[in-house]
């Protein structure tokens, strides 16, 4: 069920691999339930329709519930679990003590360039905190994610520790080492414990199943 769980002051935090099960959003809402009730029972579930954009969504801010378009989603409480999927992309889990806040972010190749973890961040520490601790989880590696040559050096230009060369010799991206990078620069204090998608069979990818991957998911709560 997990890739990987832990726990930071009152946060919960995990990330979890396929034995639980597909956490798309079109899967069986089962497999959602059955790991919240494990993780964090009896909590609200807050998740997104993940567009691979700039968006945070503080979830104190909503005003229905629907679910709203984003890529991180911010919590100041402990009335429920954040829940971002990601099957190749780079799931970042935030922990921000200082104010009793979690966020939890979805990182793919747009989002790198537009920033979403660094907003991430921003929106933290307007809220007052200068120290936040970040987990990167599981992601395809840069020696598997290929992309076309103009495609590398657009997203390196803007995030140049995305940099990267495949296994096999051609040009790839390596988004958890531009997401590290993100973070780094703004002085967050990361703790990688991700995993190669691609290269985990106990892992969904995008890359090796194609359109029948299901997805991993990203957890984070804060306890009373």
């Amino acid at each position: 069920m997990y890739a990987f769980r832990t726990s930071h002051g009152p946060a919960d935090l995990c990330f979890t691999d396929r034995s639980g099960g597909d956490l798309a959003l079109e899967a069986p809402p089962a497999n959602l339930d059955r790991v919240v009730a494990d993780f964090a029972p009896g909590l609200m579930v807050c998740d997104l329709v993940q567009v691979h954009g700039d968006k945070v969504d503080v979830v104190e801010d909503r005003r229905t519930s629907s679910r709203p378009h984003g890529d991180a989603l911010v919590l100041g409480s402990t009335k429920a679990v954040l829940v971002v999927r990601a099957a190749d992309c780079v799931p970042v889990l935030f922990h921000a003590p200082e104010i009793g806040a979690v966020a939890a972010a979805h990182c793919g190749r747009p989002g790198l360039q537009l920033g979403i973890v660094p907003r991430t961040v921003e929106k933290l520490r307007a809220w007052g905190d200068t120290s936040i601790y970040a987990w990167i989880g599981p992601h395809v590696c840069g020696d598997c994610y290929e992309v076309p040559e103009p495609m590398r050096d657009e997203v390196a230009a803007v995030v140049p520790a995305s940099r990267a060369t495949t296994s096999w010799g051609t040009p790839s991206l390596d988004l958890g080492a531009g997401v590290r990078s993100q973070l780094e620069e703004l002085d967050v204090v990361v703790t990688d414990v991700s995993r190669c998608t691609r290269e985990s069979g106990d892992l969904f990818s995008y890359r090796r199943e194609g359109a029948a991957a299901g997805r991993q998911a990203g957890m984070v709560r804060l306890r009373s």
